[in-house]
């Protein structure tokens, strides 16, 4: 019997430590299971701040700079503060959430700025009309009266005008005045004088062809894009310096307009934008163009995009800014040789003779001048020349060359020159000379004076 209670006994013990081990494991279980129950908290509530603190960001931060580098695309805009304690779903829809506010932000400035155009294209249209109708009445009463403030007031009328129509081509409007096939240098005279400082431009005509005109519908386009150019360089220029518009001519190209002015030039940044402007970007908006509105490069720029022109700019050898306006050849034409060109037209600068052929024939020299003589007492008197009329009139046709005739070499003329000159002193030393007993009383020693003052 001893041994059977000595079984229980040790059956009774080995339960009661599985049962304390038991008790023991599960205490260890719960206790683990609530440590890690607060670390899940913990990480919960840090989450939950971290994406607090990066909602409250995205509100006051982000949001609000996507916006600015709508209009300042230098601007930075931040990202996710802490990405590490948002998961990557939250990060998503936060970057969502940018993406969507820019959107909404560019959709609405776009549907203001086109409300914004509408409404000044048509207050342009009707300004355009009434300054195109005083400009009419002042040219009746500069015929009627002869008072310098009706051309002052012309002058301040045909300003107005050009902001109106620069207004109105940046609004997608058109420039408002039709215009016939026009000699290319009038063009550039016509927008010179759209500009407050008119007699500060000056114009320097490299064309070969002095008829090279524009096409009728490229005409008004062209002297508006060529206004604005010129009212910039003279804003931007000392009024003491000159700004100069060169007119060049290419063979398939079409031709150049080349504006330099000496003034503070352009840093990088604005040299960008200006380019940016000039090749005529899809869209820009009103509210894009500073305040005051800069809108000089963006009405030439929507004129390059319309007409096919194409302007470059860049730091000028005389310290300010060059700007190129190419005037493509499909928009040039030749004007027929009856259409009379403006009187203020600067003329071609003639361009250097081509060399002769060698066998071509030299001009003879001209003869010396034929010598006076004076009377031997008296004091000497000067003989009434010939008119100057009929001076010029029998030697016109020597320097006209006839049809077919050979440009003469520089050595020619530099022969002629050296002949004539030998002549002019020969004459003068025979003049010095004691006068023949049948002389007339006079001598020529004034006129060949006045000859030479007159060659000088």
């Amino acid at each position: 019997m001893g041994w059977i209670v000595a079984v229980i006994a040790v059956i009774a013990a080995v339960v009661a430590t599985t049962r304390s081990y038991g008790s023991a494991r599960s205490e260890q279980l719960a206790v683990a299971r609530a440590e890690l129950t607060e670390r899940q908290m913990k990480a919960a509530e840090a989450r939950t701040a971290a994406l607090v603190d990066e909602i409250r960001q995205l509100a006051h931060r982000r949001i609000p700079a996507a916006a600015v580098a709508l209009s300042h695309p230098s601007a930075q805009v931040p990202g996710l503060r802490e990405a590490a304690e948002v998961d990557g779903e939250s990060a998503r829809l936060l970057t969502e959430a940018v993406q969507a506010a820019r959107t909404a932000v560019i959709e609405e400035r776009q549907r203001v700025d086109a409300a914004a155009r509408a409404a000044m294209r048509g207050t342009s249209a009707k300004i355009q009309s009434l300054l195109n109708q005083s400009q009419q009445l002042l040219h009746e009463l500069q015929h009627e009266y002869d008072d310098p403030r009706i051309l002052q007031l012309d002058f301040r009328n045909e300003l107005a005008l050009r902001r109106t129509q620069a207004t109105a081509v940046l609004c997608d409007a058109w420039p408002g005045l039709a215009r016939q096939n026009s000699p290319l240098v009038e063009v550039v005279l016509g927008a010179q004088s759209r500009v407050a400082g008119y007699e500060r431009i000056k114009v320097a005509n490299h064309l070969r062809e002095e008829r090279l005109a524009l096409a009728a519908r490229a005409a008004e386009p062209l002297a508006i894009a060529l206004a604005e150019l010129l009212a910039n360089a003279t804003a931007y220029s000392h009024p003491d310096t000159d700004v100069t518009v060169t007119l060049q001519q290419s063979g398939g190209r079409g031709a150049f307009l080349v504006v330099d002015d000496a003034g503070i030039g352009m840093d990088e940044d604005a040299l960008d934008r200006a380019r940016t402007l000039l090749a005529g970007p899809s869209e820009v908006l009103l509210t894009e163009l500073g305040d005051p509105p800069q809108t000089g490069f963006a009405v030439v720029g929507r004129l390059v995009v319309q007409y096919g022109f194409h302007c470059h700019i860049e730091a000028s050898p005389f310290g300010g800014m060059r700007t190129i306006l190419r005037v493509p050849a499909h928009l040039l034409t030749v004007l027929k040789e009856d259409r009379t060109l403006s009187a203020l037209a600067p003329t071609p600068v003639p361009a250097h003779p081509a060399p002769a052929e060698p066998d071509a024939p030299a001009p003879p020299a001209p003869a010396p001048p034929e010598t006076g003589a004076a009377e031997p007492a008296g004091l000497p008197s000067r003989r009434r020349r010939a008119p100057r009329p009929a001076a010029v009139a029998s030697t016109a046709p020597a320097t006209v060359p006839a049809a077919g005739q050979v440009p003469r070499t520089p050595e020619q003329a530099e022969s002629s020159w050296a002949a004539l000159q030998q002549g002019t002193l020969n004459g003068r030393s025979v003049a010095g000379r004691v006068p023949a007993p049948d002389s007339d009383g006079h001598d020529h020693l004034g006129d060949q004076d006045d000859e030479g003052d007159d060659e000088t």
